[in-house]
């Protein structure tokens, strides 16, 4: 399960020239999760880290609410893509069907298969991060060497990444993905398979900051989250009443720090 392949292309210059050259590109493959025999999701992501994501998933599905609760991973290749058969412990079961429940259809967004909207805005915990101020200067310290950590996002251009840094912006973990949603659930994955916590540092994404984001971050305890792009309005929303500090437009010259909106 590659994370990238190389395929040839033309490269064309202004002047004319026409020369063969190969380059990676990264893999996105359906990924079917298949949760105690019952379908659950299909998502589009790059095929590693595949136990990362399942655990990163169940978590941020509030379909488990601990690591040993996911009893099994299992991948199999398929066709046209990749077969992720998940187990769970029998006294977290039941939760697989009340979501299915509520799940019409899948969809990158994230809530258009959901069938009411008390579903797709289910209460999010509450986050107190009482000390645990992260100064600016490590937020820049963190972006000044994002990119020397993402060897998949160099080498192709094409894919999104979420890191765990410490209070002092050093890279802990990071994971990579086509998908944001899944290089965050990747993340998270590994952060509870590690032993690892935010504790003093924050999350950062190259993603656009969506709604769906913020909340797989209050769900996994991350009290700071920084994007490189912009927030939705939602997102904002979401992140309030979660008790999370968000900011955006990371870069090496200026970042936003979102307020809590008032109406």
């Amino acid at each position: 399960m590659t994370p990238a392949r190389s395929f040839p292309f033309l490269r064309i210059t202004p002047e004319g020239s026409r020369i063969g050259v190969d380059r990676p590109l990264a893999v996105e493959t359906p990924i079917a999760i298949e949760v105690d025999g019952i379908g659950y999701a299909v998502m589009m992501a790059t095929p590693d880290a595949l136990d990362d994501f399942a655990l990163g998933f169940c978590l941020s599905e509030r379909l488990i609410d601990d690591v040993a609760q996911l009893l099994a991973v299992e991948p199999f290749e398929a066709e046209r893509g990749i077969l992720l058969r998940l187990s769970l412990a029998p006294a977290v079961r039941g939760r697989v069907m009340e979501r299915v429940r509520h799940r019409l259809s899948e969809s990158s967004c994230g809530l258009c298969g959901i069938e009411n909207l008390e579903q797709a805005l289910r209460p999010l915990p509450r986050i107190d991060p009482p000390g645990r101020v992260v100064p600016e200067e490590a937020m820049f310290a963190a972006l000044a060497v994002l990119r020397d950590h993402q060897p998949l996002g160099r080498a192709t251009g094409a894919v999104h990444a979420a890191a765990c840094c410490d209070a002092a912006g050093a890279i802990g973990l990071i994971r990579e993905d086509v998908g944001r949603h899944n290089a965050f659930d990747k993340l998270v994955g590994a952060m509870a398979r590690t032993g690892h916590s935010w504790g003093d540092g924050f999350g950062i994404t190259t993603a656009r900051l969506s709604y769906e984001l913020v909340e797989k971050a209050a769900l996994a305890g991350c009290h700071t989250l920084v994007a490189v792009s912009a927030p939705t309005s939602l997102a904002v929303e979401r992140a309030a009443e979660a008790g999370i500090r968000i900011v955006a437009l990371a870069r090496a010259d200026a970042m936003l720090e979102a307020r809590r909106p008032t109406y």
